[in-house]
């Protein structure tokens, strides 16, 4: 026998239960769909998936949350969260608002600013979330505040509709907790809903 067929054969069958689950389906805070209009669909899924990261990281001490996946890689839950407080910030404060503000995390020297940055210290996690909330109050407030779905921001010398971002911060995320899923599957065997 090989080393890999070894460990391969050393590793637990995989089985459902709600034992590693994030919560059992009465306590989800999410929606279950049924949004009625464009707005309402695009608002109340891009809801789900900012509650999605936040439960992906429920619990975790600093340690956990600066984890790294794997070498070479930087990618870490910490590094999702500061990153995704720069790109809502790219998006509603810059793009739609027009706002000259900077990146929180990543620079022109320091494209990796957000993960590389992700270190286990409390006081860096509570950073994080601090401004990641303060990012995503701003863009509730930005959506709520539009009158409608096709006011324009400029991303470069283009004209982007909101419409068009919000489809985008769905992706994003969407794409960022499949990410988040086998990070957290890695610390401690929870796996996603």
């Amino acid at each position: 026998m090989t080393d890999i067929t070894q460990s391969q054969h050393a590793q637990p069958d995989r089985s459902f239960g709600w034992w590693d689950m994030f919560v059992r389906p009465e306590d989800d805070p999410r929606s279950d769909g049924g949004f009625v209009g464009e707005l309402d669909t695009l608002v109340g899924y891009l809801r789900d998936q900012r509650l999605t990261l936040e439960m992906k990281c429920a619990g975790l001490d600093a340690e956990a949350m600066a984890r790294r996946s794997v070498p070479p890689s930087n990618l870490s839950l910490l590094g999702l969260v500061r990153h995704l407080a720069d790109v809502e910030r790219h998006w509603f404060r810059q793009v739609m608002a027009g706002q000259d503000v900077p990146r929180r995390y990543r620079t022109a020297e320091d494209p990796s600013g957000d993960f590389d940055g992700a270190v286990p210290d409390l006081e860096a996690v509570a950073e994080a979330w601090r401004s990641w909330r303060a990012e995503v109050a701003f863009a509730e407030r930005f959506v709520d505040e539009a009158s409608s779905l096709d006011v324009t921001g400029t991303d470069g010398d283009e004209p982007v509709a909101l419409r068009e971002i919000l489809v985008h911060m769905i992706e994003e995320y969407a794409r960022h907790n499949g990410h988040a899923d086998f990070l957290r599957e890695r610390i401690d065997g929870r796996v996603g809903q």
